[in-house]
């Protein structure tokens, strides 16, 4: 058969898990009373704490510190004062905050004698005392040594705090005596100025004796390096580099133009040279090639007289022969013309040859002279090196000479490094009220705190608690489905006997009780619609839980609608004939299953009920054996056929294996559980044994519920409770 137990498990695991919001205001709405009272009564310590707090007082004094440039050298790191950067102001707020500061100011108001700040204060004995019962007697402290914890202590109170964006510094001083943090504010500011003060005496003086040391070794430098000059321009004769540097560059430029010239006339020269001298022969036809020579005036001319010969003698040629004197004059006249010629060609050749070489020559004695120029030039640089390097010396060493002569003078004449760079510009005044402690913080931290904690520990005890309390924990708990609930029922009628409760549903003056049974009965038929279930075990994980008044009253709801039957299966603790008022010798379930015969006298009518009854019978040696018997089974098997419903009250799980054993023989097993009392590990293990063991769990019920509580604390359940009209003015035993 399908098992309701395992079946409900599955389909929790496949729900998607979500924080469940509500559950955590229930804790909240359930332990709010504690909480109150917790963050209460550490609220009213809080207050007595604030109250019991020495008040400690804040005056504040407000400085000015201003930048300042150096004026002893240029060279600024002499004073360490340099423009007013980030680094000089933040330099400024660490010297306000160092101890050697604070030391001045102790030293100053005489803090040694104040027990607030000096912890060896005879005024502290009593405190010394605890500590040397604790840790022993301690060496007495030295005079530095209780210097320094005074130091330290008054360190501590003070506070700095640069205000942004200006160069304004607020110094703070927190004190139990409210004039004594004026008077060490005003102190602490003034104890400041001061030590700029010394600092920048100490620094004058140290830095007159190193000029002073260093200007007598500057003015011998100075003389060395005159010295040097005069001897170097001495020894090389000079007067004026600077006029012969000129002279030089003049004629460089001149021969370089001359030379320009004489290398164009050369390279003009060259090719006529050269064609002159590819000519071999120097006679009449070579030198007529020459262009330079053919354009000559004079052979011009000269070729013009031979041209004019030449037509003369061709003329004499056709009237005379040749032996005509006219003919031989004008051949005579032709030759010497050609004579002439070809001698002045000669000459014009000979000119080339001539002024070709005198160009070379000019034009290498130029050259020469360049290089002897540049030479000049070389050496003159070197020389003039070499002097600006004398002139260079001689004019850094006059400067730095004159530089600590006029900052000497100025420093002794002036004394300008007596004004501080600080200033007071608002001075402390005498506080009027406490800056410690925050009474109204305190308390209010104190109820938030506290609030919180409470709240923190309402979780706590809610994981800590293991019980179950309400139909949330069932199935969060025990991951298994809730037939009904049974509420507690006060105890202000009857004394709540017991014989009262198991006849609570037929009673009188129980109506939101008996309507919750017949909620169970109603989840009872349910839960078994699809798979009948007329015998049902009830049982729970330990005794008390209520599984007898759950199973009695469960027997007399489905006494009233079907022939029902109530067997005590608990024949190590029976109850059921005592609360239900049978004789104390009447035969049971022990005596039926000994003797099978007596099985109609073991069962008890009781029509103001509307059941029939089976005790236990004489509590047998070993009651296990007895139920597993064959007999039993038998007996079982009869009972099923002349009754429709069987309800049997078992042993409770944890106690003995009983019920388990019958949870075998049954068709459905009801599991109750006690309110705020049973653990969810007790009822878990129950349960995981009859799932082992293949029992039908029908499901849990929920006995003595608080039903005033619940509706008060779970809102979700409020309505239900108040439909059905479930009361606590009943009794419950």
């Amino acid at each position: 058969m399908d098992n309701p137990m395992k079946s409900a498990g599955m389909n929790n695991h496949a729900a998607v898990e979500v924080i469940d919001l509500s559950h955590y205001w229930q804790v909240i709405r359930r332990q709010l009373k504690k909480i109150i009272l917790f963050s209460a009564i550490i609220t009213v310590i809080a207050v007595l704490v604030a109250l019991a707090i020495t008040p400690v007082y804040r005056a504040t004094a407000t400085i000015l510190i201003e930048a300042e440039e150096a004026k002893v050298l240029s060279i600024e790191e002499v004073y360490g004062l340099g423009s007013a950067s980030d680094e000089y102001y933040q330099t400024q707020f660490e010297i306000l905050k160092s101890r050697e500061l604070a030391k001045r100011t102790v030293l100053e108001l005489g803090l040694i004698d104040n027990p607030e700040f000096n912890p060896a204060h005879p005024a502290n004995k009593k405190s010394f005392s605890i500590k040397e019962m604790i840790f022993g007697e301690a060496e007495p402290l030295t005079e530095e040594e209780i210097l320094a914890e005074t130091v330290d202590t008054f360190w501590e109170a003070v506070s700095i705090s640069p205000v942004r964006k200006t160069q304004l510094v607020k110094v703070s001083v927190e004190s139990e005596s409210a004039e004594m943090a004026r008077a060490a504010a005003n102190a602490m500011a003034q104890q400041f100025i001061e030590s700029q003060l010394d600092a920048k005496v100490e620094v004058t003086q140290q830095a007159a004796g190193w000029l002073s040391d260093r200007l007598g070794g500057l003015k011998a430098k100075l003389e060395a390096s005159e010295r040097k000059l005069q001897q170097y321009r001495e020894d090389n004769d000079l007067v004026d580099v600077e006029g012969v540097d000129t002279l030089v560059a003049k004629e460089i430029d001149q021969i370089t133009e001359a030379l320009v010239e004489a290398r164009a006339r050369r390279l003009e020269l060259q090719g006529t040279y050269e064609q002159l001298q590819s000519l071999g022969a120097l006679n009449y036809d070579n030198l007529s090639s020459l262009p330079s020579i053919i354009s000559n005036p004079v052979v011009v001319n000269l070729r013009d007289a031979e041209t004019q010969a030449e037509l003369k003698v061709s003329e004499l040629k056709k009237r005379y022969g040749p032996l005509h004197p006219k003919m031989i004059a004008a051949e005579s006249d032709l030759e010497a013309v050609r004579e002439s010629v070809l001698t002045q060609m000669k000459r014009i050749a000979t000119s080339i040859e001539s002024n070709y070489l005198v160009a070379q020559s000019k034009e290498n004695s130029l050259e020469k002279a360049l290089r002897n120029s540049k030479s000049d030039v070389r050496n003159l640089n070197r020389t003039e090196f070499t002097l600006s390097e004398y002139q260079r010396e001689v004019r850094t060493n006059r400067q730095l000479y004159e530089a600590f002569f006029n900052r000497v003078s100025e420093t002794s004449a002036t004394g300008d490094l007596q004004t501080a760079n600080a200033r007071v510009v608002d001075p402390a005044i005498k506080p009027v009220v406490p800056v410690k402690p925050n009474k109204k913080l305190i308390v209010l931290l104190a109820l938030v705190v506290s609030g919180m904690f409470g709240v923190a520990l309402a979780f706590l005890l809610d994981i800590l608690d293991s019980t179950i309390k309400n139909l949330d924990d069932v199935e969060r708990k025990l991951d298994v489905p809730m037939l009904g609930l049974l509420p507690l029922v006060g105890k202000k009628q009857d004394a709540g006997d017991a014989e009262q409760m198991v006849r609570a549903f037929v009673g009188e003056g129980m109506d939101g009780f008996r309507e919750s049974v017949r909620t169970l009965r109603t989840g009872l038929t349910l839960a078994s619609m699809e798979h009948p279930a007329s015998v049902i075990l009830v049982t729970s994980s330990v005794p008390s839980e209520g599984k007898t008044t759950t199973s009695t009253n469960i027997a007399e709801a489905f006494g009233q609608m079907e022939k029902t039957l109530l067997i005590d299966c608990d024949m190590r603790r029976p109850s059921v004939a005592k609360k239900l008022g049978l004789a104390p010798n009447v035969p049971g379930l022990s005596n039926a299953v000994a003797y099978p015969d007596m099985l109609d006298e073991c069962i008890q009518s009781r029509p103001e009920l509307g059941i029939d009854v089976v005790s236990a019978g004489p509590i047998p040696p070993n009651p296990l054996e007895l139920l597993g018997s064959k007999n039993f089974r038998d007996i079982l098997d009869t009972l099923r056929g002349r009754y429709q419903r069987i309800i049997i009250d078992s042993a409770p799980m944890q106690a003995v294996s009983d019920a388990l054993y019958l949870s075998t023989l049954v068709d459905g097993v009801v599991y109750v559980v006690k309110a705020d009392a049973t653990k969810d590990k007790l009822a878990q293990d129950g349960l995981s044994k009859l799932d082992n063991n293949n029992a039908r769990v029908l499901g849990v019920v929920l006995n003595q519920v608080n039903i005033d509580r619940e509706a008060k604390y779970a809102d979700s359940y409020a309505g239900y409770y108040d439909v059905y009209g479930y009361s606590s003015k009943s009794v419950q035993g």
